[in-house]
Protein backbone atom coordinates (compact mmCIF):
# COMPACT_ATOMS: atom_id res chain seq x y z
CA UNK A 1 0.00 0.00 0.00
CA UNK A 2 1.22 3.22 -0.51
CA UNK A 3 1.43 6.28 1.63
CA UNK A 4 1.77 9.82 1.74
CA UNK A 5 3.32 12.33 3.65
CA UNK A 6 0.94 14.92 5.28
CA UNK A 7 1.27 18.15 7.54
CA UNK A 8 -1.39 18.16 10.96
CA UNK A 9 -2.22 22.12 11.17
CA UNK A 10 -4.02 24.05 13.79
CA UNK A 11 -5.25 21.83 16.48
CA UNK A 12 -3.43 20.06 19.26
CA UNK A 13 -1.34 18.20 16.21
CA UNK A 14 -0.15 21.28 14.69
CA UNK A 15 2.81 20.67 12.58
CA UNK A 16 2.99 16.75 13.59
CA UNK A 17 3.99 14.73 9.98
CA UNK A 18 2.43 11.45 9.28
CA UNK A 19 2.70 9.25 6.50
CA UNK A 20 -1.12 8.19 5.66
CA UNK A 21 -2.34 5.58 3.42
CA UNK A 22 -2.83 7.13 -0.31
CA UNK A 23 -6.08 6.92 -2.10
CA UNK A 24 -6.04 5.05 -5.57
CA UNK A 25 -5.43 8.56 -7.58
CA UNK A 26 -2.14 8.82 -4.90
CA UNK A 27 -3.95 11.76 -2.97
CA UNK A 28 -4.24 11.40 1.28
CA UNK A 29 -7.39 10.46 2.63
CA UNK A 30 -10.29 13.35 2.52
CA UNK A 31 -10.73 13.17 6.86
CA UNK A 32 -8.66 11.83 9.14
CA UNK A 33 -9.58 11.29 12.78
CA UNK A 34 -6.04 11.18 15.22
CA UNK A 35 -6.70 9.16 18.31
CA UNK A 36 -5.42 10.41 21.69
CA UNK A 37 -5.95 7.60 23.78
CA UNK A 38 -5.36 8.20 27.41
CA UNK A 39 -4.85 5.30 30.12
CA UNK A 40 -6.81 7.40 32.49
CA UNK A 41 -10.17 7.53 31.27
CA UNK A 42 -11.32 8.81 27.70
CA UNK A 43 -9.19 10.57 25.69
CA UNK A 44 -10.28 12.45 22.54
CA UNK A 45 -10.56 12.29 18.98
CA UNK A 46 -9.35 14.98 16.76
CA UNK A 47 -10.82 15.38 13.07
CA UNK A 48 -8.76 16.77 10.46
CA UNK A 49 -9.43 17.35 6.47
CA UNK A 50 -7.09 17.54 3.62
CA UNK A 51 -6.35 20.53 1.85
CA UNK A 52 -7.10 21.29 -1.64
CA UNK A 53 -3.52 21.36 -2.68
CA UNK A 54 -0.24 20.46 -1.45
CA UNK A 55 2.16 22.81 -0.10
CA UNK A 56 5.42 24.29 -1.30
CA UNK A 57 7.44 21.85 0.46
CA UNK A 58 5.21 18.72 -1.56
CA UNK A 59 3.23 17.18 1.65
CA UNK A 60 -0.45 17.98 1.75
CA UNK A 61 -1.97 19.74 4.95
CA UNK A 62 -4.80 18.03 6.88
CA UNK A 63 -6.39 20.75 8.54
CA UNK A 64 -8.23 20.56 12.42
CA UNK A 65 -11.86 20.75 12.23
CA UNK A 66 -12.71 19.71 15.56
CA UNK A 67 -12.12 17.37 18.87
CA UNK A 68 -14.61 14.93 20.04
CA UNK A 69 -14.44 12.74 23.56
CA UNK A 70 -13.42 8.80 22.10
CA UNK A 71 -16.60 7.86 20.37
CA UNK A 72 -18.13 10.79 19.31
CA UNK A 73 -17.26 11.01 15.81
CA UNK A 74 -18.59 7.27 14.92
Amino acid sequence: MDTVTVRLTDGPADGRLLELPADPDGLPPARWVLVDERPSGPGAEHLYTRGSRPDDDGRWPMRWVRTDLVGMTE
